[in-house]
C-alpha cells in the first residue's frame, strides 16, 4: 500500500518530469484584470521548488508580475494525452550568475550579446498547486475506452488525474 507521503512525492516528481519533458509552457499573468498568456521555455530547479524563464526587459510580463505576482503555467502534449496546470507566484529579477547558468543556444538567438545583456531578466516562478492529467497513451486507446464505455455503460479509464500541493 502506498502511503500519502509516498504518493505526494511521486505526484510532485511527475509534475517536474512533465515540465522537463514538454519544456514550453504557457505563462499566464494578470494585466489590468485580464489574463494574458505567452509561451516560455522552462528551466526547472527541483531542489529550490523553482521554474525559471529568461525574458526581455521590454516585455509587458515584467510589469504585470510587479502589479500582481500570481501566475499560472500550462503544459500540454496532445500526442501522449499529458496535460498540466501549475499555479503559483512569480517575480522578475536581474541575476546575472543565474542567467549565465541557464544560458543556451536558444537564449543566444534572442540576446546575441550574451548573458550580460542588460535587457535580460529572469522570472522565478514558485509553484503552489498543480494538477495533471495523464491520459491514455494515444487517441486510438482513448477512442477505444470511450467506445467500450458506451457499449458497457461503465466509466472509461481515461488515465490518471492528480492534484499536487508544493
Amino acid at each position: 500500500m502506498v502511503s500519502q507521503t509516498d504518493r505526494a512525492q511521486t505526484d510532485t516528481a511527475r509534475v517536474w518530469d512533465i515540465i522537463e519533458k514538454i519544456d514550453i509552457g504557457m505563462l499566464t499573468t494578470i494585466a489590468g484584470g485580464l489574463l494574458r498568456a505567452r509561451p516560455m521555455s522552462s528551466h526547472i530547479e527541483r531542489d529550490t521548488n523553482s521554474i525559471f524563464f529568461l525574458t526581455d526587459a521590454s516585455g509587458s510580463k515584467d510589469d504585470e508580475l510587479v502589479q500582481d505576482p500570481r501566475a499560472c503555467l500550462s503544459y500540454s502534449e496532445p500526442k501522449t494525452n499529458t496535460y498540466l496546470s501549475v499555479s503559483g507566484t512569480a517575480a522578475v529579477v536581474r541575476d546575472t550568475p543565474k542567467i549565465s547558468a541557464l544560458w543556451d543556444k536558444d537564449a543566444e538567438a534572442f540576446w546575441p550579446n550574451g548573458p550580460e545583456d542588460p535587457n535580460i531578466r529572469l522570472i522565478r516562478f514558485q509553484p503552489q498547486r498543480a494538477e495533471f492529467w495523464d491520459g491514455p497513451s494515444s487517441s486510438l486507446v482513448a477512442g477505444l475506452e470511450m467506445l467500450t464505455a458506451s457499449a458497457t455503460g461503465e466509466r472509461p479509464d481515461m488515465g490518471e488525474n492528480r492534484k499536487v500541493a508544493f
